[in-house]
């Protein structure tokens, strides 16, 4: 049964075929940009979305992307049909320079797409903790786009909390109030208002917190996107992430504070479900 398959050069390929070295740009200069796209239950939902939001990436990481967003999405369509129909997968179309010193070289670019089998998570115990890394400003990395070189600081982020315990971690930005997971979106609820982070550019806006939004905006819940702070965190009646990994999922412990699922976790993650079921 297939579990991973790569494209590039114009040819599908077994997920194992070696494709740069340590002489290539994207090796030893991080010149690589991705995005995460799933597909569930035969549905791939905001599949175009991702596919677009890789090409930004790549201009905003100073590479040139030479496909569109629709022969992506194309691509990643032709890949899923090569995994059973009922296959849970995660879709990362990839850009990355080959040529260069420090700044990557013109007509270097290359793509690759990389799909796999990857179980969707089943909502059930997760623990966060704040951490003592932060999300870098805008003037600091490439925070406007989805680049691999902005994921060790998370790496060390998911490392210290798994050390004391938790599944996760809550990052801050540079002044101190909460930006998201090491790995996701983060949304609380209070006096039945779901608020989460406003965008400042020291994180992504997701793609799947952007469609929650307006998920829940369209069912009647008020949803705010502010300036949050630990105590916010700490005083919240419900705290979920969004991302695309899980989807909506439910946290159950911010530090020492135990929490329960609550309704509207429950209708963003009903609502989600049922946009899921809808979409190619």
């Amino acid at each position: 049964m297939t579990t991973a398959i790569s494209y590039w050069d114009g040819e599908w390929r077994d997920a194992r075929e070696p494709l740069i070295g340590p002489h290539d740009h994207a090796f030893f200069m991080a010149s690589v940009v991705f995005d995460g796209a799933r597909a569930f239950g035969g549905h791939a939902p905001d599949l175009d979305r991702h596919c677009g939001r890789v090409i930004e990436s790549a201009k905003g990481l100073l590479l040139e992307p030479g496909l569109s967003a629709e022969a992506i999405t194309e691509l990643c369509r032709e890949g899923v049909e090569k995994f059973p129909k009922d296959a849970e997968l995660y879709i990362r179309p990839m850009f990355f320079a080959m040529r260069g010193f420090v700044l990557p070289e013109e007509g270097s670019t290359r793509f690759v797409l990389a799909i796999n089998s990857m179980a969707m998570p089943a909502p059930g115990e997760l623990g966060v903790c704040f951490s003592s890394f932060r999300r870098p400003a805008r003037d600091a990395a490439p925070t406007d786009t989805k680049a691999a070189c902005l994921y060790p600081n998370m790496q060390r982020a998911l490392a210290e909390a798994k050390q004391r315990g938790f599944q996760n971690a809550i990052t801050c930005d540079p002044n101190g109030n909460v930006a998201e997971l090491a790995t996701a979106n983060l949304w609380i609820a209070k006096d039945g208002v779901a608020l989460t982070p406003v965008c400042n550019g020291t994180f992504l806006n997701g793609i799947t917190r952007q469609r929650v939004i307006r998920l829940l905006r369209a069912d009647g819940v008020e949803v705010e996107e502010a300036t949050l702070t630990r105590a916010d965190i700490m005083a919240a009646d419900e705290v979920f992430t969004t991302g695309n990994y899980g989807k909506v999922m439910p946290i159950t412990r911010v530090e020492e504070r135990a929490l329960q699922p609550g309704p509207i976790y429950r209708r963003a993650r009903q609502l989600y479900w049922d946009f899921a079921a809808s979409s190619a």
